[in-house]
């Protein structure tokens, strides 16, 4: 189980909320599997800009994310303007 305030890695796009895969965000809440969901573990999760502004924060379950890796890189990307 993915532990609170551990940085993650986003495992599907959220075009909505202009996340994409690859992008990392911050588990604030965890909400442990049930029996009525299949014993999978939630979590709440959110992604913010650079500067810190909060994008979103999204439900999502153990295989919507993974933990980051020691291996893994940061990347930057600007995103795309609402117009």
């Amino acid at each position: 189980m993915i532990e609170e305030l551990s940085q993650v890695v986003l495992l599907v796009d959220s075009l909505e909320h202009q996340l994409r895969v690859g992008d990392v965000g911050i588990v604030v809440d965890v909400h442990p599997g049930t029996p009525a969901s299949g014993n999978v573990a939630g979590y709440s999760v959110e992604f913010v800009t650079m500067s810190g502004d909060t994008m979103a924060v999204l439900e999502l379950d153990e295989t919507q994310i993974r933990p980051v890796r020691s291996t893994d890189i940061a990347h930057v990307r600007e995103l795309a303007s609402a117009s």
